[in-house]
């Protein structure tokens, strides 16, 4: 059976590790490089919920997009029990459980988390977007479709619990992605003349400027966006280890809820 180091070198050669943002932490956070692996669990986010459920099913490592730890926004200054990131990780190490995490380098990954998504909203002749850091991609729909209908293809493939846009006129063809926050490339989406731009965790001002350029911008989020990526980390580490268990968590989905 594959060691943890070998399954963490395995997914650099789908997402090598000089793709990812420098101020990004990826490849394994957690756990012993050495420790033989039956079992990997794969989730989009490392919470309690995934960590409990690697240890009730023995997964001896999870295999994640976001980092469990990242030192760009939250360091780790200390290892607590009573806060939440110390808490996880306490856990996670009193389990034995092994974390390796692929995030902006799988999110620039060819195969990986926008490629995944196009592929999933039926775009053709896709290509990295221009202005969208290697991250965006661009495509095509089969053939033009109004707005309504654009969203509900969205609302079907993605199955988010609500979506928020602004409407543009006329009908959807040129479409860009970026799983998760990529609100900022939205005006290289408008510089490469597409009708759409899906992607999430959008500002107020975004949705007013993109109206104002004509875009249809769609924030279908965060969780929808990307956890189309697992499917494909299933699918690497069972073709490239065989005898390996490979599951996608079922304690993980999308939490946020619309109230309307």
């Amino acid at each position: 059976m594959p060691a943890v180091r070998d399954i963490e070198t395995a997914l650099f050669s789908l997402a090598p590790r000089e793709l990812a943002m420098k101020w990004d932490n990826v490849g394994l956070l957690v756990g012993e490089c050495e420790k033989e692996v039956h079992h990997v669990l794969i989730a989009l986010d490392v919470t309690e919920a995934v960590a409990e459920e690697a240890r009730q099913t023995g997964a001896e490592l999870i295999a994640a997009h976001h980092p469990v730890m990242n030192c760009h926004w939250s360091p780790v200054q200390s290892l607590r029990n009573d806060t939440l990131q110390g808490h996880l990780l306490r856990k996670l190490v009193r389990d034995g459980t092994s974390v390796i995490c692929m995030h902006t380098n799988l999110d620039a990954a060819q195969g990986g988390v926008n490629d995944a998504l196009a592929q999933r909203l039926g775009l053709e002749q896709t290509e990295i977007m221009e202005g969208g850091e290697g991250i965006v991609r661009m495509g095509l729909l089969p053939e033009p479709m109004p707005v309504s209908q654009f969203l509900e293809l969205v609302r079907k493939r993605l199955r988010p619990n609500g979506i928020r846009y602004v409407e543009k006129t006329g009908t959807v063809q040129r479409v860009a992605v970026g799983g998760g926050a990529c609100g900022e490339y939205f005006e290289a989406a408008v510089r490469e003349h597409c009708d759409a731009f899906v992607t999430a965790d959008l500002k107020y001002n975004q949705f007013l400027d993109a109206g104002a350029l004509g875009l249809c911008l769609v924030d279908a989020g965060h969780f929808p966006t990307e956890d189309v990526v697992c499917s494909v980390l299933e699918q690497f580490l069972t073709e490239r280890f065989p005898d390996l268990k490979v599951t996608k968590a079922s304690s993980h989905w999308e939490r946020i809820q619309y109230y309307v």
